[in-house]
């Protein structure tokens, strides 16, 4: 299977498309990716014409990298089918598809990508916010291994989650902390990176730089925001630290030395470190060269 080119998600801010002021503001905010929402974000009546705009949003991208995501409307809906169409016809990074449950979401919109000519460019996100999509995303994630399908990222919808489950929400998120290791897990085995849900108090910046840390520990690529003041919080939860960038580099320097030539396993400063961490440690460098850490 063909590597993806890196594209980091530390930080990926949902936007409604009815919000022109914030659309205007895209090229000026250092996030990695943005949401441009078509579901919850915008009215029934209202669809229609935030649909419309899409093609004229997408045609005006900012320079800088900044991968550009839609969030249609459940397949299922009134507006679903025609939101895929249209936002394919733009030519996104990616859709995300809202309210997933089994695997054959994913395939179904797949294949009316592929029916329309749409190029492989265009990836698709899966929004994993229902119990039935946890109970079945083991078989999902299993789709990431094969490029077809286009599926490329999972983002954790953790307020449906909580309305859906009837869990209480606590600050800590205790009683979500099963269920998105359970998603990290899945995620892995299929190859695919994964977003962490939404923090709703966007005034408590230290709750939300805390709930980032977390997620980072937890193995998540990235935050989903709500408000650009997240931006730089989860920036820098989700880049690698100075203290893991000195020993990635020791690491690499010391499997470079030629007594170490040919060796699966060496010790550095009195600790064992195999080829797997070298790996992790190449890894680890390049994604902070991308991203410029």
């Amino acid at each position: 299977m063909a590597q993806e080119p890196y594209s980091p998600r530390r930080s990926v801010l949902y936007i409604p498309a009815s919000n022109d002021k914030a659309l205007a503001k895209i090229g000026s905010l250092a996030c990695d990716a943005v949401i441009i929402d078509l579901e919850d974000a915008v009215l029934p009546a209202d669809k229609k014409a935030a649909r419309d705009k899409i093609a004229g949003i997408l045609a005006t991208r900012p320079e800088r990298r900044c991968e550009m995501v839609v969030r249609i409307n459940p397949l299922a809906s009134e507006w679903g089918a025609d939101d895929l169409l249209a936002v394919a016809k733009a030519e996104p990074d990616g859709i995300l598809l809202p309210k997933i449950g089994t695997p054959r979401d994913i395939l179904e919109a797949g294949d009316l990508l592929d029916d329309n000519f749409a190029p492989d460019s265009v990836k698709l996100w899966a929004m994993v916010e229902t119990p039935r999509a946890l109970l079945n995303i083991g078989a999902i994630a299993e789709l990431g291994r094969d490029p077809a399908s286009r599926l490329a990222c999972f983002v954790a919808g953790t307020n449906d989650l909580v309305k859906a489950t009837g869990i209480l929400a606590t600050p800590d998120r205790r009683y979500l902390m099963p269920w998105l290791m359970q998603l990290v897990l899945a995620t892995r085995a299929g190859g695919l990176d994964v977003i962490d849900g939404v923090a709703n108090d966007f005034r408590d910046l230290n709750g939300f730089a805390r709930e980032c840390g977390e997620a980072a520990a937890m193995g998540f690529d990235g935050k989903s925001l709500i408000h650009p003041a997240q931006i730089e919080p989860a920036n820098r939860a989700f880049s690698p630290s100075a203290e893991a960038l000195a020993r990635a580099h020791a690491i690499r320097d010391a499997f470079a030395r030629p007594e170490n030539a040919g060796k699966g396993v060496i010790a550095l400063d009195g600790k064992m470190v195999e080829r797997l961490h070298l790996a992790e440690a190449e890894k680890l460098l390049a994604k902070a060269a991308f991203i410029g850490a």
